[in-house]
């Protein structure tokens, strides 16, 4: 799907020049933020979807796709990311739109939550919580910053494969490939770079070395909130456990949907994301 909009706007500090996709049109907004080394294009199959009955607003967060790249790596952080946003929202003249964030996106919305609380009446996290299960932490900083290139678009669709492959096992090599036309980039000698600063991966240079930051005074900040949560079944950084924390310490509405064959992160074009979002929206965006 190619129907959107592009938008340009600058960065809360004022230096960088980040990028969104803006879909739909009237319908109300829905802000949705894509994970740690994905970008905008992450919800175009989702976008499918929703884009008939709500506006779709999608960036590409500082450091990836189209965006600029930080200068200063310490600024790959959610909280820097959450002012972008609401930098992005001020452009577009946006207040209160619905929120969907995949893995890292999920972390944003709680920070911007935080900033300005009960700022978004209702929330999605894709694969995401206050707690992050190691083992998937210790996964991603295994591969995330990879600076490899690859010869062509077969190489790199094989290479999101190797990576992800335990996570989305009913894939087949022509979903590989429009994984990695999603995730990637050609470069201007032809060969093909994913779509991000590797710069982001130093925030997971310490990762063991000192505990995780505390996160539940932020989700319990969410307060009457309502909340979907979308975990892959085969999820190794939302586990079963921690699911049913966060709706043991959630106040308001709470939903979640679990999406088989599917692990760390759902791409949520899958039927029963798809339905567990549009029922959702349809109670709380209505």
């Amino acid at each position: 799907m190619r129907d959107y909009r592009e938008h340009r706007y600058q960065s809360a500090c004022g230096q960088l020049s980040l990028f969104a996709r803006d879909y739909g049109g009237q319908g109300k907004p829905l802000l949705l933020m894509h994970g740690l080394t994905r970008n905008s294009g992450d919800f175009g199959p989702l976008a499918e979807h929703l884009a008939p009955e709500y506006r779709l607003i999608v960036p590409d967060q500082r450091g990836r796709g189209l965006s600029d790249y930080d200068p200063d790596p310490s600024n790959y952080r959610p909280d820097i990311y959450a002012q972008d946003m609401f930098a992005l929202l001020g452009s577009l003249d946006i207040a209160s739109p619905g929120v969907i964030g995949t893995s890292m996106g999920g972390l944003i919305a709680m920070t911007m939550n935080a900033m300005q609380p009960g700022a978004f009446p209702a929330i999605v996290f894709n694969d995401v919580g206050p707690e992050l299960s190691l083992p998937g932490l210790e996964r991603i900083a295994g591969y995330v910053g990879n600076d490899t290139t690859f010869a062509d678009w077969d190489e790199a669709a094989a290479a999101c494969a190797k990576t992800n492959g335990d996570a989305f096992p009913d894939f087949t090599g022509d979903d590989w490939q429009k994984w990695a036309r999603r995730t990637c980039r050609e470069l201007p000698d032809g060969r093909i770079a994913f779509a991000y600063d590797t710069a982001i991966a130093s925030s997971f240079s310490n990762l063991g070395d000192t505990p995780q930051p505390d996160l539940w005074p932020l989700w319990q900040m969410l307060d009457e909130t309502p909340v979907l949560v979308i975990r892959g079944a085969l999820s190794d950084l939302l586990t079963r456990e921690t699911l049913a924390l966060m709706e043991e310490r959630h106040g308001g509405p709470f939903s979640s949907a679990e999406i088989p064959s599917r692990g760390h992160a759902p791409l949520l074009d899958e039927p029963e994301a798809v339905s567990a979002i549009t029922a959702f929206l349809g109670e709380h965006l209505p």
